[in-house]
């Protein structure tokens, strides 16, 4: 493996969601996930990243290799301090956006994964931590 097992990045522009793509697919390549696993990590990075810059003010992806058992996974946390989400329960409803998008960021991303956890409150900030095993 050439890439560290765990680390952190920024996400504060949209060339840090470029580089956050980057960076989860060639972690996933080296893992020799399939390219449909592959995919829907990048997606979810994707759109993960673009919610820290755009509804949380920028904020960070850590990234840490998983061991459960035999099964081997990748886990990303994606953490903003930016206003927090005021209704959880409506955030996860498809097609509700708080801005200008298509409402599937969340749910879309939840969808792509094998493990999705959303810790939220309004005023602290978000962390969504996403895991895809292998």
């Amino acid at each position: 493996m050439t890439t560290s097992p765990s680390g952190q990045m920024p996400l504060r522009s949209e060339q840090d969601i470029v580089l956050s793509r980057q960076h989860v697919r060639r972690l996933m390549q080296e893992m020799k996930f399939s390219l449909v696993d592959l995919t829907k990590m990048v997606t979810a990075t994707s759109e993960l990243s673009r919610n820290c810059v755009s509804y949380g003010g920028g904020g960070e992806m850590r990234w840490e290799i998983v061991e459960n058992g035999a099964r081997r996974g990748l886990r990303l946390a994606f953490e903003d301090h930016g206003p927090g989400i005021a209704d959880l329960e409506l955030a996860m409803t498809d097609g509700w956006t708080s801005g200008g998008g298509l409402g599937m960021g969340l749910t879309g991303s939840k969808r792509l994964v094998n493990d999705f956890e959303i810790r939220t409150a309004p005023g602290e900030g978000t962390c969504v931590t996403i895991t895809r095993w292998k």
